[in-house]
């Protein structure tokens, strides 16, 4: 994964909010759950899941993907149409990006 991380590809940062009504724990749960089921997408080197100190309803998501056709086919998997169904979160804002690099 750590090699992965250093490739140009198409990373997501995305900020999600755990919702106010639903339960911590059971949140954190699937956002565990939903990780681990992105890790093994094909087309997705890797995604994290990181956790405000202070906002612990804050979620930031860091994935990286080969390209902008795998991260369309992200959203057609079931596993992220379950997470998006089960309704924990909200998407507050997302951002595509790439390595700034030095051209040569």
């Amino acid at each position: 994964m750590l090699s992965e991380m250093f490739k140009q590809g198409l990373f997501i940062t995305a900020e999600l909010h755990i919702k106010p009504d639903v339960d911590l724990d059971k949140a954190i749960n699937a956002i565990h759950q939903f990780c681990d089921e992105m890790n093994n997408e094909p087309g997705c080197s890797f995604a994290l899941a990181l956790q405000d100190q202070k906002e612990p309803r804050k979620i930031i998501f860091w994935e990286r993907y080969e390209d902008h056709t795998a991260f369309e086919q992200h959203f057609q998997a079931d596993h992220t149409q379950r997470f998006i169904e089960a309704g924990l979160t909200d998407l507050v804002q997302a951002f595509e990006s790439k390595l700034l690099v030095k051209e040569l």
